[in-house]
């Protein structure tokens, strides 16, 4: 059976190969066509428009960078999209509003198909090797449907109740990932501006109890000045909008991740959005350059 991937971005692409190179049948469309060639390489059919993707596939896996995407390529609104989804199964992996989420899936299952949504943990690297956290949620049936084809892109599938069980876990798991990158990217900061090297902090991190992969994947971008993209300012800004507006609509404090959340903001404004998430360091630094300001 043919399985359809639409979303081929930093993301989306190297979980799609890591399907492809699994034995998958694949068929796939981006917006940007230059993005599906490695996966042509990789033996997929490189489809013209998502509604072919819809037309061969039974399984839909989804990875766009936001709502309107994900609702333009349903044809969410239109006699279309009942015609793309009846029959289908549609997995939705990127990180959504979980109140989106839940009225997606009542659409999808009214038309006709069936839902599980299931965002992953990780970033460009554990992308490519296959190491990213799936958090998988949605009826039993569609669970049990969908489990065996995150495998080649997750060394773990943790089963999160119903929707938006997996989409609240996932912006869960999001303060702690942001607040802490944001942390050490601070702790760098500090170093630098007190003349300390940063590999000797960078050395003493990586040998305490702290230490952590995304920590030294972090630090080592840090000490190159490495800023291109594995999870960028923009995307990381979106994510922390969708924890904090979540937070808000419960009544749920979240301090370190709202000051994140402005810090990104900021960054973004610097004209950093498309640099690495450790890019924050451009906003710390010029609320640095703030304080000594006449």
């Amino acid at each position: 059976m043919t399985t359809g991937f639409i979303g081929l971005g930093i993301m989306g692409q190297p979980m799609a190969l890591n399907l492809a190179r699994a034995g998958e049948q694949l068929v796939v469309w981006n917006r940007s066509p230059a993005r599906c060639e490695p996966l042509r390489d990789a033996g997929a059919q490189v489809a013209a428009a998502p509604a072919e993707v819809f037309a061969e596939a039974s399984t839909v896996i989804l990875m766009l960078v936001d709502e309107e995407a994900t609702d333009g390529v349903l044809s969410r609104g239109t006699p279309d999209f009942a015609r793309r989804v009846a029959g289908r199964t549609v997995v939705q992996m990127g990180t959504m509003s979980p109140g989106y989420s839940r009225g997606l899936e009542a659409d999808i299952r009214a038309a006709g198909g069936r839902y599980a949504e299931a965002p992953v943990s990780g970033s460009k690297v554990p992308a490519e090797n296959g190491m990213l956290v799936g958090m998988l949620a949605g009826d039993p049936e569609t669970v049990a449907e969908v489990a065996p084809l995150l495998e080649p892109m997750c060394h773990e599938v943790v089963t999160c109740g119903a929707v938006p069980g997996g989409l609240l876990t996932k912006l869960a798991v999001n303060i702690y990932l942001i607040t802490m990158v944001t942390g050490l990217v601070e702790a760098v900061h500090f170093a630098q501006r007190q003349g300390l090297d940063v590999a000797t902090v960078a050395a003493v991190l990586d040998a305490g109890p702290m230490a952590s992969p995304i920590s030294r994947l972090k630090l080592a971008k840090l000490a190159a000045e490495d800023f291109s993209a594995q999870a960028s300012i923009a995307d990381v800004l979106k994510n922390s909008r969708l924890v904090a507006e979540s937070a808000r609509e419960a009544g749920i404090a979240a301090p370190l991740l709202d000051e994140s959340y402005a810090l990104y903001a900021e960054t973004l404004g610097l004209g950093e959005g498309a640099s690495d998430m450790i890019a924050v360091l451009r906003a710390i630094e010029a609320r640095t350059a703030a304080l000594s300001a006449p």
